[in-house]
């Protein structure tokens, strides 16, 4: 079973083969966008988040050439290339353009399927190294970019380097030593205040999510979420 509401565009002109892989699809719990063209399918891609895109290659008015450059200009959302044509230099094409995978028709849907699962899970653990997800809270480890309900936090480096040490340990009780250590380095010769006086900055910029930092009288803080 795939994860359920997982957005998927299925483009492939053959009505057949296209509603048959739609089935199956369905049956995994996805969501599914069809489109029989590459324009249509331009369309559907602009308008909508979509997790992964399997698409045909000979296509009526816009190809899946075309389409698998132009998507792979904006994103990085896995892409299953279908082709009756099984010759080498095709698949060595597709995958220079950015495809991820590339089936040749007649094809097993249910290979299909498990391709499908395999790409969206290498994808996920992909994303899960650079973002970071805690309730209404996502740190982009990439761009070092935190965000509170959409809206941007502004973070000095040290009070991000905080935050995401607070993230990493969530739910534990951490010690101002074990802060100051992991955060400003063995070799600095600060005093613990300096802990203090993050800490209170980094609750102030965080809102009313300020409160998940919980001071743990004599000895330093959690940072408590929900598991």
């Amino acid at each position: 079973m795939l994860v359920v509401g997982t957005k998927l565009l299925l483009v492939e002109d053959e009505e057949k083969l296209r509603k048959l892989v739609k089935t199956y699809l369905l049956k995994e719990g996805a969501h599914v966008f069809e489109a029989g063209d590459g324009l249509e399918a331009m369309r559907i891609w602009q308008e909508n988040k979509i997790d992964l895109v399997i698409l045909d290659i000979m296509l009526p008015k816009y190809d899946g050439w075309a389409l698998c450059k132009r998507i792979r200009e904006e994103s990085n959302i896995p892409i299953i290339m279908l082709t009756a044509r099984s010759e080498e230099s095709d698949k060595l094409f597709g995958f220079e353009l950015g495809a991820d995978d590339y089936m040749t028709k007649p094809f097993s849907v249910k290979e299909l399927v498990a391709r499908i699962k395999a790409l969206l899970k290498r994808s996920s653990e992909v994303i899960s190294l650079d973002i970071i997800k805690i309730e209404e809270l996502k740190v982009d480890k990439k761009s070092h970019q935190v965000m509170l309900r959409d809206c941007i936090l502004e973070l000095s480096p040290k009070e991000y380097d905080l935050l995401l040490y607070l993230i990493h340990n969530k739910n534990q009780a951490l010690t101002r030593e074990m802060i100051l250590n992991a955060v400003w380095g063995y070799d600095y010769y600060g005093d613990l205040r300096t802990v203090d006086t993050h800490i209170k900055r980094l609750r102030q910029k965080l809102k009313d999510y300020g409160d998940k930092i919980i001071t743990i009288r004599g000895t330093g803080y959690r940072f408590e979420v929900k598991i």
